[in-house]
């Protein structure tokens, strides 16, 4: 068995966070593959299924970021699971928005989720980094990434997040590179195809009171996947 672990905070205010893209990852992962509802494990929430032929559990822990790793060390336990049977989804500051990248052990870079799963389970575990760039200053970051993603980023983090879902299976079967290559040619694909013919508008007379949202638009379907 796999334990592919979304790092995040918990709660609707903290949803759309860039902090939050590991929980995006893996509820577009349950989306897309058809597991069944998430259900409480583990100090989080979790839903088991199968990827690629592989038995995978998929783990939001619920213990806000700081403390992470106790929900990931109950699972890793309950299971008698190696490290390298572990992926861990999280924002990356050091990487451009939208790039993904990943690697087995290393350091934390001031990852409070990642330095909390380094102190109750280790440090070799698979990470899949995905990319939100970086403010500019030190100073800045807690509120960056406590920050929810501007409307500028859904042109990235919908295709990304479709991308990380639809390629995942090659990281339940241990094909690591093969798994990053296939994103990254998935969203170059992505950005050389020729935009999407937009049908003409139409008046209609809006609802009093109610921001009408683009349908199929990030906000929406992300919206579906946590259940709000």
């Amino acid at each position: 068995m796999k334990l592919f672990v979304g790092l995040g905070n918990p709660g609707r205010e903290h949803a759309f966070n860039r902090h939050n893209v590991g929980f995006m990852a893996v509820d577009a992962i349950a989306a897309a593959h058809d597991f069944p509802a998430w259900r409480k494990r583990f100090s989080g929430v979790a839903a088991e299924g199968r990827l690629g032929g592989e038995p995978v559990l998929l783990l939001k822990p619920d213990t806000f970021m700081n403390e992470s790793g106790r929900s990931v060390g109950e699972a890793l336990r309950f299971y008698k699971l190696e490290l390298g049977d572990v992926v861990v989804f999280h924002d990356e500051l050091d990487l451009v928005p939208g790039k993904v990248r990943v690697k087995t052990g290393g350091g934390v870079a001031g990852h409070n989720g990642l330095k909390s799963l380094a102190a109750h389970i280790g440090d070799d575990f698979v990470r899949v980094r995905i990319g939100i760039g970086h403010p500019g200053r030190k100073d800045r970051v807690s509120g960056y990434v406590l920050h929810d993603f501007s409307k500028a980023d859904y042109a990235w983090l919908e295709p990304l997040l479709g991308a990380i879902a639809e390629e995942v299976p090659y990281l339940a079967q241990g094909a690591n590179d093969k798994f990053q290559s296939r994103v990254a040619h998935a969203l170059q694909t992505e950005a050389e195809s020729p935009p999407k013919a937009k049908p003409a508008p139409r008046r209609k007379e809006a609802a009093p009171d109610k921001k009408a949202e683009p349908q199929g638009s990030l906000a929406d379907k992300l919206r579906r996947w946590f259940g709000a």
